[in-house]
């Protein structure tokens, strides 16, 4: 069997179970090892349950051979980001200030998963309480990247999309309260669509950052994303803020392109200043609707710059999780995070207030725009991947300016926004697209992510990441 099977997407392993061509039993086997060999290079898990994996890739197997898949992709991997709960296991999000006591339930997203018969191999990195678009840890160290393991495969949810990139899964679970699918599918060339606010329910929901956080996963293909959602989005009784169901098979209509939809461009929303390199793909990708048949116009200035509004919600939110630190576990922490938390603890209910009230107006700014607009176009990061060590939200790399200037927004106003790859920088590293949609558009953003997935060219494996692969 060839290295193929690595880069096929879920939806095509699928059709090989059903066809006998191939089954889950053979699939995990071939990436539990595959899994074992990248680990130390790239160190993408936290947690690796291979019994667990392989039982429930002969469970799997014995529904194909009688013909009663639970899902189109049942018996097809999956790995959970490491801040959501799996039952049994720890949920120690990168941080020596957690402990190994075992959740005592799914999350959710968890539970929809294993329902759809996904093995789930493990738990992947997140930076510590998954507060930065970096993966490195005080707890598990530093996460890399299969493009080029001296940089970073962004965050927080980089394990995931190392291990995507990698090809051990065809897509792995990750979460978004700021651009964490985005940014790590951006800087690995994946394809990492948040879902509207509300859509995938969450459980737990006790994080400060509840109620901008979204569920999803890093996949490499559109189709793959659309299945996920199908599985796992709707309401869930334990989630009050979860979205009604909408009765919609997300695979429906994916196909039917963005002729006449009139789309805006922003390369600098105003006030972010994009590398050159970044701006010249963004204008290669906007082309490339433009021959799908869409209006595109550059809509300048569009999102007042962030830091003066939203930082009270994320330094004080950080505040909150530190409050709840023992004083003796302080010097364990990530020097960037108890910074940031410690100068959180000034933040007042006023200020706190004050950014509820910009949330809100930018939600209702947003949704006027959409009146006019069908989509916005943007890059998701102003940068291709950093170096692997890079302090975030220090001067060299702010994170108002060079974190999450175009991702942020979108969480902010609950929008569904995605991911695409939109090209290579002359140092061999990939950059993302970002494509937003109005409030509840996912179907529309999943086929604008369709049309262009299908004008791009885009496929996997990609030789940069063969090459740095075959090195490990």
């Amino acid at each position: 069997m060839s290295d193929d099977i690595f880069w096929q997407s879920a939806a095509a392993l699928g059709r090989s179970f059903r066809r006998k061509e191939l089954s889950p039993v053979e699939l995990i086997d071939r990436v539990l090892k595959r899994a074992e060999r990248l680990q130390p290079s790239l160190n993408f898990l936290v947690l690796i349950d291979e019994a667990g994996a392989r039982a429930a890739a002969r469970a799997s197997e014995a529904r194909w051979m009688k013909g009663e898949p639970l899902s189109p992709f049942d018996g097809v991997p999956t790995s959970i980001k490491d801040t959501t709960t799996v039952k049994g296991w720890p949920t120690r999000l990168g941080s020596h200030a957690t402990d190994e006591t075992p959740a005592a339930e799914d999350a959710p997203v968890v539970a929809r998963l294993r329902a759809a018969g996904q093995p789930i191999l493990g738990k992947s990195t997140t930076p510590e309480f998954g507060w930065k678009a970096l993966t490195d840890s005080p707890l598990q160290g530093i996460t890399r990247n299969p493009w080029n393991p001296g940089h970073s495969p962004g965050g927080s949810s980089g394990g995931a999309s190392s291990m995507t990139a990698a090809g051990v899964a065809p897509f792995n679970h990750g979460n978004d309260g700021g651009g964490s699918i985005r940014i790590p599918a951006a800087h690995t060339g994946l394809v990492g669509l948040k879902p509207s606010f509300g859509r995938i329910p969450q459980h737990p929901a006790d994080s400060p950052f509840a109620d901008v956080i979204s569920q999803g996963v890093l996949a490499r293909s559109v189709l793959d994303t659309a299945l996920v959602l199908n599985a796992t989005a709707g309401p869930d009784p334990r989630d009050w803020r979860s979205l009604p169901a909408e009765g919609r098979d997300y695979t429906v209509g994916l196909d039917e392109g963005v002729r006449g939809w009139r789309i805006g461009l922003s390369l600098d929303f105003g006030h972010v200043t994009a590398d050159p390199e970044v701006r010249t793909l963004m204008a290669a990708a906007a082309r490339r609707f433009e021959a799908l048949g869409a209006q595109v116009e550059e809509v300048g200035p569009l999102i007042e710059p962030l830091q003066n509004s939203f930082e009270p919600l994320w330094l004080g939110s950080f505040a909150t999780r530190f409050r709840q630190i023992p004083t003796q576990l302080h010097a364990k922490l990530d020097p960037g995070f108890r910074a940031a938390a410690e100068k959180g603890l000034s933040i007042t209910l006023a200020d706190y207030a004050r950014s509820y009230e910009a949330k809100s107006k930018l939600a209702r700014d947003m949704a006027l725009w959409h009146q006019t607009y069908d989509l916005l176009l943007s890059p998701v990061t102003p940068t291709a991947a950093p170096p692997v060590g890079t302090l975030y939200n220090s001067a060299a790399f702010p994170r108002w300016t060079k974190g999450a200037p175009y991702t942020l927004p979108f969480n902010l106003t609950g929008q569904p926004a995605a991911s695409m790859p939109a090209g290579l920088t002359a140092a061999g590293l990939p950059v993302g697209l970002q494509i937003v949609g109005p409030a509840h558009g996912d179907h529309l953003v999943l086929r604008a992510m369709r049309a262009y997935e299908s004008a791009s060219g885009w496929t996997w494996p990609q030789p940069t990441v063969l090459e740095a692969l075959a090195k490990m």
